[in-house]
């Protein structure tokens, strides 16, 4: 008796719409959640360890910076170098309450600076007899008042106001520790109008 081979037909699979649809939606989600913590970390290092945003309150470095200027300080460069000349630097008040500074340097480590006769005299191994800096960056206004006379120790600053007839700073509570300076003023995001990015001025030295 011959045997009939038979095929018999498979019906279609039905979708898979139970854990296997449930697990790759997981996954993606864990997936999305990974690369926004890692997102996060990456903002965060950024702001607190290399570009940190600042507000300017106050009128000490007018016409330069004013009120509410948002600025990116550079928080990176002066890991790899000292501040120089002429830059503009945030760094921790002097009195001690948790806020920040911004001002100019003026004076370097091992300088002498003089103020006197509305002048900043510095004197240096270049320029024993003094030299005056010439500030295009202040007005007329902004005479240097006051007479100080005062001769930097190692990894310390001295800094100005732009503003000087408003400004509280070396002035009266005399050099800044290298330490203390957190970053120099790289850009002035807002508003629009200012945007500009920071270059140290040429004292023709």
């Amino acid at each position: 008796m011959e045997e009939e081979t038979k095929l018999q037909g498979q019906e279609p699979e039905e979708p898979d719409f139970g854990q296997g649809t449930l697990a790759r939606v997981g996954m993606f989600f864990i997936e999305l959640i990974k690369v926004a913590v890692l997102a996060g970390i990456t903002i965060a290092l950024v702001r607190y360890f290399l570009f940190k945003p600042f507000y300017v309150k106050g009128a000490s470095m007018e016409p330069n910076f004013i009120e509410k200027d948002y600025l990116i300080i550079d928080e990176l460069t002066y890991r790899f170098r000292e501040p120089e000349r002429g830059e503009t630097v945030v760094f921790d008040a002097p009195i001690g309450d948790g806020s920040y500074y911004l001002k100019r340097v003026i004076g370097l480590p091992g300088e002498q600076i003089k103020v006197e006769d509305n002048k900043v005299v510095v004197f240096n191994e270049k320029y024993p007899q003094g030299y005056v800096l010439e500030e295009d960056y202040i007005q007329d206004l902004g005479k240097t008042s006051g007479f100080v006379s005062v001769t930097l120790g190692p990894n310390q600053y001295f800094v100005l106001g732009d503003n000087r007839l408003a400004s509280f700073d070396s002035r009266r509570f005399g050099p800044v520790p290298g330490n203390d300076i957190v970053g120099k003023a790289w850009v002035r995001g807002w508003p629009f109008s200012r945007a500009a990015t920071f270059e140290k001025p040429d004292y023709n030295f």
